[in-house]
């Protein structure tokens, strides 16, 4: 029931999100003493959002292609701009330290939004927790 709002699916589109560039962020901390990394990132949340294609949804499966999921977009890691350290390495480990905090507060946003959907749904309900 709670997957079919689209308040929580935009949440549980930003709790992956942050996932998937926590998972970046820490391959780049990884690597930050290898010769030629290039540091990556992906999109913000918002830049995703705003490019995704949220409207098309296949209710049913006659609908659309049932096969092509639209409300989850291909997130694709890009090279992230820096100056490069004498053995061609663009890893900041500062940047990479403030991105780690953004991703953890979309994350922890997410979930509140998530959590405070539900504790809604259950008060319209009659429901406590």
């Amino acid at each position: 029931m709670f997957e079919n709002l689209e308040l929580t699916r935009m949440a549980n589109a930003m709790a992956q999100q942050a996932g998937a560039r926590l998972g970046v962020i820490a391959r780049n901390v990884a690597n930050a003493d290898t010769p030629g990394f290039k540091a990556m990132d992906l999109p913000s949340f918002a830049e995703t959002y705003q490019n995704s294609d949220f409207a098309m949804r296949a209710t049913r499966a006659e609908h659309f292609d049932a096969a092509t999921d639209a409300s989850q977009p291909q997130l694709q890691p890009r090279r992230t701009k820096g100056a490069d350290a004498p053995n061609g390495n663009t890893v900041s480990l500062e940047q990479e330290m403030v991105k780690m905090a953004d991703v953890r507060q979309d994350h922890e946003m997410a979930l509140a939004i998530y959590r405070n959907t539900t504790d809604i749904l259950r008060a319209s309900l009659g429901k406590s927790r």
